[in-house]
């Protein structure tokens, strides 16, 4: 068994939560944080383990913290119902926990968008901090894009997780309209008064910005199609998130 607590925060995740659960079955605790899913997700995750804990959904941060302060082990690890731990990834794991001075770690992430792993676009190896110490790290508060903040060095492992996001186009919109509201409040929240003509120019410019710089500068020709649907989706995420704090401005 690997002595870690693997963490999950779910809702209405009955597609995804089963290969995520299969994935870490050998971790010694499993912690489940679901936000009174309407599904089958909670009835899955209690074939795996009897620490399912149900509380309203309080945004991204604060979900996750929670499931991190429920966790019993000193390392932990945090992972989304769409994501997978691979046993080379499992392993490493044990090998650093074992003997590293690090407080944390970053893990590369494989993302698959449609079925096909993006190589280009900016999407690997999107290494994010995943794996930590408790008693050293927490989870920084903000509206979306939350991370995790270690209070001492942090490594990187080799092995990546895998990470089955946006399955169909559909998928993407869904989680555009949440993630680009979520955006816009917090850029609000910094400075609830932006220049009309800033916000404007930006309104204009960081949408081509974003469509440039993942599919030239950052290769996404090299995705084919994927790559440039992915960049033409970003760039659309992008208009909407400073057209939502330009509409909200104006309240």
């Amino acid at each position: 068994m690997i002595p870690v607590s693997a963490v999950i925060v779910t809702k209405n995740e009955e597609k995804n939560i089963r290969d995520a659960l299969e994935s870490v079955k050998d971790f010694e605790d499993i912690v489940v944080v679901d936000s009174v899913s309407e599904d089958k997700t909670t009835e899955i995750c209690r074939e795996y383990t009897n620490r399912v804990f149900q509380h309203e959904w309080q945004g991204y941060a604060k979900q996750k913290q929670m499931a991190v302060d429920y966790a019993e082990k000193p390392w932990v690890l945090i992972l989304d119902a769409d994501e997978r731990v691979t046993p080379e990834l499992k392993s490493e794991i044990m090998e650093e926990i074992k003997s590293s001075g690090f407080g944390g770690f970053y893990i590369p992430r494989k993302n698959f968008f449609l079925g096909k792993w993006i190589r280009h676009s900016g999407w690997w190896p999107d290494h994010t901090l995943r794996l930590f110490r408790k008693d050293l790290s927490y989870v920084e508060q903000r509206e979306v894009h939350e991370k995790v903040l270690v209070n001492g060095s942090v490594g990187y492992l080799k092995n990546p997780l895998e990470h089955y996001t946006y399955r169909t186009i559909s998928d993407y919109i869904k989680k555009m309209e949440n993630y680009s509201t979520l955006s816009a409040k917090e850029m609000l929240s910094k400075n609830p008064q932006p220049s009309s003509l800033s916000l404007t120019l930006k309104i204009i410019m960081s949408p081509i910005f974003t469509f440039l710089k993942m599919f030239f500068l950052k290769q996404g020709f090299r995705d084919g199609v994927h790559g440039f649907m992915l960049a033409v989706l970003y760039s659309f995420y992008t208009f909407l998130k400073y057209a939502k704090v330009w509409e909200k401005s104006k309240d």
